[in-house]
């Protein structure tokens, strides 16, 4: 007997493929980063070959017992709840598309609520962790300049690691305490910068990356051992490597820092408003994750600026 196919053979007929790649062209026409893109081509394409092997060769007869389908084909899988959540996110914008454009009436995905989402709040550092994270790299090599000036950037500003790979050295406003960072999309802000880190930032330009750059390497600022601009998986690769060699117990990723960024400004006194501003986050609410403060700080905070604390 011949097995069942799986829906990634299932061909992707004409009818299918032409307004996803049409949807794609014009989600990399507004800009939007590889990452979300490929999320995109990746999701919506399981969903489109999901109808395929459900008989649907027009977009027009899509259905929401189709996304439903596929949904709990998904958790049948054992795919996580944010695996879900991010594949109906996906589905509903494609089509929220189809109907702007005129292709389609109905939004099949539009009353589908997507798994609730347990929020795992990242680990946040201390101010011992964060001085022997920094002391872990050999900052007397080339490579070690380098991974010392990536630690120390990443928490003197909170920019994300996708924002630190894309870094170029013309956005280093050094001598005014500023780096220009590309946030995802079009945008663009400004973003102080620590002394410490203008510091290890100045040493690894001249002292590591010339060692590190080639005749054809360009204006990145953070290179890899061939001349190239780091990856993001390189950066996480880093970091884990110089959160082994300290004696803390916790999770230790770029986000580590974000978070360790943000959580240090707010138990510092900076309002809500700021911390968004420098993190980029375009919804305050996005920003409000960070906010987890230790209940002896809030009733300090209590204290010092109700009337009545």
């Amino acid at each position: 007997m011949a097995r069942p196919k799986s829906i990634d053979e299932f061909p992707l007929p004409e009818t299918l493929a032409a307004p996803f790649e049409h949807f794609l062209n014009t989600m990399t026409d507004k800009g939007l980063s590889a990452n979300t893109l490929d999320a995109y081509r990746r999701d919506l394409g399981r969903y489109l070959r999901h109808l395929s092997a459900q008989g649907v060769d027009r977009l027009q007869a899509a259905e929401q017992q189709h996304v439903a389908h596929l949904l709990r084909t998904l958790s049948d899988a054992g795919l996580s709840p944010s695996t879900m959540a991010r594949n109906l996110t996906s589905i509903k914008r494609f089509h929220q598309y189809l109907l702007l454009q005129g292709t389609t009436e109905i939004n099949p995905a539009e009353n589908l609520d997507a798994p609730k989402l347990e929020r795992k709040l990242p680990d946040v550092l201390t101010i011992d962790e964060i001085t022997a994270l920094f002391s872990a790299p050999d900052a007397d090599e080339p490579l070690g300049q380098r991974d010392h000036a990536i630690l120390e950037v990443l928490y003197a500003t909170g920019i994300r690691v996708s924002e630190l790979t894309a870094l170029q050295r013309a956005a280093l406003l050094l001598d005014h305490g500023l780096i220009r960072v590309l946030g995802r999309g079009p945008s663009e802000r400004l973003v102080p910068i620590s002394p410490q880190a203008i510091r290890a930032l100045i040493r690894y330009l001249k002292q590591g990356r010339p060692h590190l750059a080639r005749p054809d390497s360009d204006d990145h600022v953070f290179l890899n051992i061939q001349g190239g601009a780091l990856s993001r998986m390189s950066i996480w690769k880093i970091i884990k490597s110089a959160g082994d060699k300290t004696s803390s117990e916790k999770e230790i990723s770029p986000h580590t820092l974000r978070h360790s960024f943000a959580t240090h400004l707010l138990e510092g006194g900076a309002n809500l408003r700021e911390v968004q501003e420098l993190l980029g986050h375009a919804d305050i609410s996005t920003t409000q994750i960070y906010t987890h403060l230790d209940r002896s700080h809030l009733k300090e905070v209590h204290k010092t600026y109700h009337p009545r604390g």
